[in-house]
């Protein structure tokens, strides 16, 4: 038992030696860290003031005019006082709203014509690429089984009439009966049917033009054998030429006959022709959601072509004053857009906020339909605080230092056209 005691007390006295010096180095190691930690934001936050430091002054030696500009009126602001802005004013300018589209020529009648029998060709009548007539015979087609029966139907319808003109005499001496003169009668109604159907067949071997036109490339030529709905050649009337062109269904309610579409060709460069909207079609495009638009372009000058390549500008109307004002203007707030106005009051100048009615938008500029009129100065940046309330003192400040005055007027235009783009024909 002593030797047990004994034994225990060499062993917790070679224990706790060991656990304290544990205990010791943990510590250490905690000092440690805390004493890196403390370093590291030290050194940041001397990085940070020395970046602050320089900057500040920096900019006050760089622009000190702008500094006086920004962070006086911002202090102002702060205690109360007038509310720095960015203005610019509201111009007249002379707008057309229109839209745009890319389609193509037609020609305004054309056809390919295809016989509608079989045969040898034994004429052709046309020269590839010019004008023929109404009526005039372009293809002539062997007709010599045709003509033989026609005059084989011509002999019968002949005999038929002989026959009854002779039945007429013989039953009025009655010499026959009132049914011999019907069945010739009958006779010879069914030989002139023979002799219409041997002409009309005569006739399908005929192709003559359906208009006036120009004749193209032809596909046949003499002693060609040619199936019944073979390309022989197309006619195209092009005295007048029209656009097909496709617009998005939102210009539906919009569009009339009669109105006034500019048109321009690759091919003609430089050059604007007019056209005017003829018909638009009852249907819209399913995928597309797209209507069809035929406008009717004059050609006497015969120099367009169907399937040429064109853009399309329908003008819808035309406002010369309207008012725009800088696209920055416009605050959009609970799906309605709002414009703040500065004007004069005792107190000096002073905000005022209304709901805008927005017509067509420009590049960089949007049309208001009412409440503002040419002249006007808006807000263009820095309407946060006035969306509060009305009536609050503001201040235009001059951030560039290249601009002359605060209220900066848009550029004039003498003619801007309304971008709206279609949808392709």
């Amino acid at each position: 038992m002593a030797w047990t005691r004994r034994h225990e007390g060499c062993c917790l006295s070679r224990i706790r030696p060991a656990t304290l010096q544990s205990v010791n180095n943990s510590e250490s190691r905690d000092l440690k860290t805390l004493h890196t930690a403390v370093a590291v934001v030290g050194i940041a936050a001397a990085a940070a003031l020395a970046w602050w430091y320089q900057n500040r002054d920096g900019a006050a030696a760089r622009s000190p005019v702008a500094s006086a500009a920004v962070v006086a009126p911002a202090r102002q602001a702060a205690a109360g006082g007038p509310v720095p802005v960015e203005v610019g004013k509201a111009v007249a300018m002379r707008i057309e709203d229109d839209a745009q589209a890319i389609g193509s020529l037609r020609a305004h009648q054309g056809v390919m014509l295809r016989p509608e029998v079989s045969g040898r060709v034994a004429k052709v009548g046309f020269a590839d690429g010019k004008r023929v007539r109404r009526g005039q015979l372009l293809v002539q087609l062997d007709d010599t089984l045709q003509r033989a029966q026609l005059q084989q139907a011509q002999a019968q319808a002949s005999i038929a009439r002989t026959n009854l003109e002779r039945n007429r005499e013989l039953v009025a001496q009655n010499f026959v009966s009132a049914s011999a003169v019907d069945q010739s009668a009958a006779a010879l109604e069914v030989a002139q049917a023979q002799v219409a159907l041997a002409q009309a067949q005569l006739e399908r071997m005929r192709i003559l033009a359906p208009f006036d036109g120009v004749a193209g490339i032809s596909n046949v030529h003499l002693g060609d054998y040619v199936k019944d709905g073979a390309d022989i050649v197309n006619i195209e009337d092009t005295s007048s030429m029209w656009v097909d062109f496709r617009l998005a269904e939102q210009f539906m309610t919009r569009l009339r006959p009669g109105q006034p579409v500019e048109v321009q060709l690759d091919a003609l460069p430089g050059r604007t022709l007019a056209a005017r909207v003829e018909a638009v079609d009852s249907l819209l495009d399913a995928d597309g959601r797209s209507l069809l638009i035929r406008a009717r372009l004059p050609n006497a000058g015969g120099e367009l072509r169907g399937g040429m390549f064109v853009r399309a500008r329908t003008v819808f109307a035309v406002r010369e004053s309207a008012v725009v004002v800088p696209e920055e203007a416009l605050v959009p707030q609970g799906g309605k857009q709002y414009i703040v106005k500065v004007i004069e009051a005792p107190a000096g100048k002073v905000s005022q906020r209304l709901e805008a009615r927005i017509g067509v938008r420009l590049p960089g500029r949007a049309e208001v339909l009412e409440g503002v009129k040419a002249g006007d100065v808006v807000v263009t940046a820095g309407q946060a605080r006035l969306m509060r309330e009305d009536g609050q003192v503001v201040q235009p400040v001059q951030v560039g230092p290249g601009a002359a005055s605060a209220a900066r007027p848009m550029p004039p235009a003498a003619s801007v056209p309304a971008r709206r783009t279609g949808s392709p024909a």
